[in-house]
């Protein structure tokens, strides 16, 4: 019965994307003033930023739950299950407590023809306050200014690092992608920043000065420096050395540092966190299908975008992998060219795909792209043959590297793994 009404539930949220992105506050707004504005009652740690938001949100979450603190997340997209978006104390909510909120919406929501956004942002307000949490982790979906999370009065902002991405909707100019994001900041409430690019700094200070925020920002308030495993990270009565990364490559080590700060701050306020905790959330924490590698020498990536794509490269040099068989697949409003560009060098072979999405870059785009690097390429249309004929081309030893888009991951996840019905966020 409850998986016949999920279905139908999901069906009817999906239908909501044909709505569209619709960035402004009025809706949301009114839409939690219908079931008792439940923001009103959690503490909130509200992030945005480009690349990170979701590993510093699962970072965080698991501190939270080292240190017996229950904490609600709400974290976009999904790999595999819609209910991965909406956790409590790290552990996604079940399809039951999923249909009932759904349920329960609603009628709210088709009044007011709420986006897909906009409900699932409710939904995971009015679920964190019935679970009693008094803690709530929220990830921004697009932007930060105009995002549909903006509704609520936050005790901390985090800002990881800023790139270009959702140029349509948040500006082709860094410093117009970076003026949404510093949108989050409240007047008086702290925020921490990642480590910028020299552009974006200047806009988030000038923002923070405005309104009276105090800015804490890596390289002056906090710091961190890796080795390939271990890190350390530094701050105001924050000192972790040797810390074993939960998550690989050197770009998730400062998201984890940007957790660490968070939660160090938060203990200076009051909060019962302890550097112990912070230390067993860190190397405790999983995000899957970011820098993942499954049996079999397969490592699969969401990177998505040219800074993901330059985070990736870095990695695979660290690691010294090459000859790869690249698995991939982009969304059509995503830089494919530069996405490709910054993994070629490492690719002995690739198979070009389509995600599982609305619309997808042209196979042959990127195929013509790749033999322009002199390099043999093959064209799938499923997904799941492609990945099917880079394990048979690889030698034992070679890598099959799948990357391009986080609907790619999942797909590839899905054929690959046994059981992908629960997603884990820490070990």
């Amino acid at each position: 019965m409850i998986a016949h009404r999920y279905r139908e539930s999901l069906t009817y949220l999906y239908s909501l994307q044909f709505f569209g992105i619709k960035l402004g506050l009025e809706n949301i707004r009114e839409l939690l003033s219908r079931v008792g504005n439940p923001q009103q009652s959690l503490r909130i740690v509200h992030i945005a930023g480009t690349n990170g938001k979701g590993s510093t949100a699962a970072a965080l979450a698991n501190i939270f739950h080292a240190a017996n603190i229950p904490a609600g997340l709400y974290t976009s997209p999904h790999l595999h299950s819609f209910t991965e978006r909406i956790r409590i104390d790290t552990q996604q909510i079940d399809e039951a407590e999923a249909v009932e909120l759904i349920e329960e919406l609603r009628p709210h929501a088709e009044v007011l023809r709420a986006t897909f956004f906009e409900f699932t942002t409710a939904m995971a307000l009015l679920c964190f306050k019935r679970r009693g949490v008094q803690w709530a982790i929220l990830e921004t979906g697009l932007g930060g200014r105009l995002d549909a999370t903006n509704i609520v009065l936050s005790d901390l902002c985090l800002i990881t690092p800023i790139a270009l991405d959702h140029t349509a909707h948040l500006g082709t100019e860094l410093t117009e992608v970076a003026t949404e994001k510093a949108g989050i900041f409240k007047a008086g409430v702290t925020a921490i920043s990642a480590a910028q690019d020299v552009a974006v700094t200047p806009i988030l200070q000038q923002r923070a000065a405005q309104l009276g925020v105090p800015l804490r920002q890596f390289g002056e308030d906090y710091h961190c420096s890796g080795a390939a495993d271990t890190f350390t990270v530094s701050g105001p009565d924050l000192f972790l050395d040797k810390v074993k990364s939960g998550l690989s490559g050197a770009h998730q080590q400062q998201n984890l540092a940007l957790a660490a700060a968070a939660a160090s701050f938060l203990a200076q306020q009051g909060l019962d966190i302890g550097p112990d905790q912070i230390r067993k959330g860190l190397e405790k924490v999983c995000w899957p299908g970011r820098l993942e590698w499954l049996p079999g020498r397969i490592l699969i990536d969401g990177a998505h975008n040219p800074a993901g794509a330059k985070q990736l490269a870095n990695y695979l040099q660290q690691r010294q992998l090459d000859n790869l068989h690249l698995v991939i697949g982009c969304k059509a409003d995503k830089q494919s060219d530069e996405l490709l560009a910054a993994l070629l060098p490492f690719v002995g072979r690739a198979y070009v795909t389509c995600p599982p999405v609305d619309e997808a870059v042209p196979m042959e785009k990127m195929a013509q792209k790749v033999r322009e690097s002199g390099i043999v390429v093959d064209e799938y249309a499923d997904p799941v043959i492609a990945v099917q004929a880079a394990l048979q081309n690889r030698s034992a030893e070679d890598t099959i590297l799948v990357a391009g888009s986080l609907f790619l991951v999942a797909v590839v996840r899905e054929f690959l793994l046994p059981d992908v019905s629960l997603l884990d966020i820490t070990s």
